[in-house]
């Protein structure tokens, strides 16, 4: 029963970060349309570059998961290895996006 329990957990897990990553990369992607506004007013910054780098990190979190809900049925342990990665790249992504945020907002980049 355990192991049906942490399997269903494993797979609700990647029916969770695929369209949040999707999301996020829109989100990412907004950012970067709002600093190119406001580049011409403020300067040049590199603030879209590091948005654009946090929307692949998203990216790649999308595909991986995906990956892992498509292979979850035939191959288990990739399917657990890929939804790990995806895993951690969405939190990757998670702690860039707000740095990025921060760091813009205090106008460190």
């Amino acid at each position: 029963m355990l192991q049906t329990e942490q399997k269903e957990e494993k797979e609700a897990l990647s029916h969770h970060i695929l369209p949040t990553s999707g999301t996020m990369i829109g989100v990412s992607t907004t950012l970067i349309g709002l600093v190119k506004i406001a580049e011409s007013r403020t300067g040049q910054s590199h603030v879209d570059e590091y948005a654009a780098l946090a929307a692949l990190i998203f990216l790649v979190s999308a595909l991986t998961s995906y990956t892992s809900i498509r292979s979850s049925a035939s191959r288990p342990k990739l399917s657990v290895r890929l939804e790990l990665i995806a895993d951690q790249c969405f939190l990757i992504g998670l702690v860039a996006l707000t740095l990025i945020s921060v760091f813009f907002a205090y106008e460190v980049i």
